[in-house]
């Protein structure tokens, strides 16, 4: 009998060639180390602003700081406030009241606008009272809770924040020489203690006003009870320091309105702010 042949088929190593991978992790860190030099080259020719908000993400990835997008309610992490960045603090407290139910349905009594002092967050009075009680300077649950949300939201920014009282111009009535001009002022006066006890750095507040009814906020409507309001204003970092002559005029008017205030007396019925 006749024996098959028998093929042996052997397949062909392929060629591994002799250097592996390892070019690829050198060029990659060619290439990493070529962003990183990319990077710095561009932080070095961009504005302060800019380098704290890059430097405020990388401390905090997470992004609570309020110029990195964030929606939660803590600190501003010491990131100054001026006029470039304003508008986005602005958003982020409107943000911060529209997610607490709460808040929200007090949105129509506060109001918050950029202007060139600073940003005035102002909380209008009703009727009935919705921050202080009626013809009082004590504050409601509704101001205490708003005021110390603020005070947590401000508390960690270098501002400064100037508090003012307003009144309408409804002759206000109680105790003997107690008139609109004490009202307005132990107002902001109680709103200033209340922040303060709940974060407000005792150096943040550089000012105290109360105004009466002399700065209506619908002056065509003297007796709106919208015109009854506590304004805060978070002041520009970059303001320009006052001159010796403005200080002195400041100084001035400050006496002058002292005088008055101790000249006012009640000369109506009682009435309820």
């Amino acid at each position: 009998m006749q024996k098959k042949a028998i093929v042996v088929f052997k397949k062909a190593k392929a060629h591994t060639g002799h250097h592996g991978g390892a070019w690829k992790v050198a060029y990659a860190d060619f290439v990493t180390a070529m962003m990183a030099l990319f990077i710095v080259l561009w932080l070095m020719n961009t504005s302060d602003h800019v380098r704290k908000v890059i430097a405020g993400y990388f401390n905090d990835p997470r992004g609570s700081s309020a110029l990195t997008g964030s929606d939660r309610s803590g600190s501003a992490d010491n990131l100054p406030l001026t006029r470039e960045n304003m508008q986005q603090f602005k958003e982020r407290l409107e943000k911060a009241i529209m997610q607490t139910d709460h808040f929200k349905a007090l949105s129509n009594q506060i109001e918050i606008t950029v202007t060139p002092e600073g940003l005035r967050i102002e909380l209008l009075e009703s009727k009935n009272g919705t921050f202080f009680d009626t013809g009082s300077t004590t504050l409601n649950e509704n101001g205490r809770e708003l005021l110390t949300m603020l005070a947590g939201q401000l508390k960690d920014v270098p501002n400064h924040v100037s508090i003012e009282g307003h009144t309408d111009s409804q002759p206000y009535a109680n105790d003997a020489g107690y008139g609109n001009w004490e009202l307005s002022t132990d107002r902001a006066n109680a709103a200033r203690r209340l922040m303060q006890e709940n974060g407000l750095r005792h150096d943040q507040v550089s000012q105290v006003r109360g105004y009466a009814d002399q700065r209506l906020r619908l002056p065509k409507y003297p007796l709106d009870p919208s015109n009854r309001r506590i304004s805060l204003i978070v002041q520009y970092l970059d303001a320009p320091p006052q001159s010796p002559a403005d200080q002195a005029k400041s100084t001035g008017a400050a006496s002058v309105r002292g005088a008055v205030m101790k000249t006012v007396t009640a000369t109506a019925g009682p009435a309820k702010h």
